[in-house]
């Protein structure tokens, strides 16, 4: 289990965006150096999606080998390919599309057109994890795993007081009725979430604060999702002012100003 969690807060949306881009890149340069490759697990949402943005135009993405780096994402609405409205697509706009990666390496979680329903999609999403396992594991060491947060405190597509919060047996779940449209999604679960090394969660704007401070003034999992995840190594909460203000002083510290 990790350490406390460390806050860092930046200014504003856009200078957290350029610092959480400028973080992507040292780890993953970080773990290629290390052992050959990095394993990143993506988010979605407004945020999520700027620091890729972010990273596509950064003057330091050429540092990463991008063939040697393996893409996951930590949920996906289970809407058909090229959706616009899928992680997945918002990505391969922002950045996915303008690097050189190997698309063996890209991992989306199948949708409607590749799947029987969500449950199977859930599966065949599990048994990718664990075939790009190592030996003796469950599933990939992810380096990082991005993660946004709701106004709920729900992270991925685990929502609070939702059944799928409760699953201990699988990495990977389908979500049927989900309080946020659209109602079928598939979601890491908490096994796999806190299987991580290091976890950023990612999250800017005032109707995200009480969100946060719920999550880290000792919140259990069920009323607060986001409190029930931790990295393996580090858990780091990147945030704007906005969703800083109320955040428990002793976790904070200042990024950009």
């Amino acid at each position: 289990m990790s350490s406390s969690p460390v806050v860092v807060v930046h200014r504003d949306a856009r200078l957290l965006a350029d610092a959480a881009a400028s973080r992507f890149v040292t780890a993953v340069v970080d773990a290629q150096a290390s052992r050959g490759t990095a394993d990143i697990v993506l988010t979605g949402g407004t945020l999520g999606i700027a620091v890729l943005a972010s990273v596509a135009t950064s003057r330091i993405r050429d540092a990463v080998d991008w063939t040697r780096l393996t893409l996951w994402w930590g949920d996906e609405r289970y809407l058909p390919s090229g959706h616009p409205d899928r992680n997945e697509t918002q990505a391969r706009a922002a950045l996915l599309d303008l690097v050189p990666l190997d698309p063996e390496r890209v991992h989306a979680v199948p949708g409607p057109d590749r799947s029987a329903d969500v449950d199977d999609a859930a599966r065949q999403y599990a048994r990718t994890l664990a075939a790009q396992a190592g030996p003796g594991r469950a599933r990939p060491g992810f380096d990082v795993l991005m993660l946004g947060v709701g106004p709920d405190a729900h992270v991925a597509s685990l929502f609070p007081g939702h059944p799928a919060v409760h699953e201990q047996a699988r990495d990977v779940i389908g979500v049927r009725g989900s309080p946020k449209p659209p109602p079928e999604r598939v979601s890491l679960t908490y096994p796999a979430l806190c299987s991580a090394r290091d976890v950023w969660f990612l999250v800017s704007g005032a109707e995200k604060a009480s969100a946060v401070a719920l999550a880290l003034s000792g919140a259990g999992p069920l009323q607060a999702p986001a409190a029930g995840v931790t990295g393996t190594r580090s858990t780091t909460w990147l945030l704007d002012r906005a969703a800083a203000a109320h955040a428990p002083a002793a976790y904070v510290r200042l990024g950009s100003p």
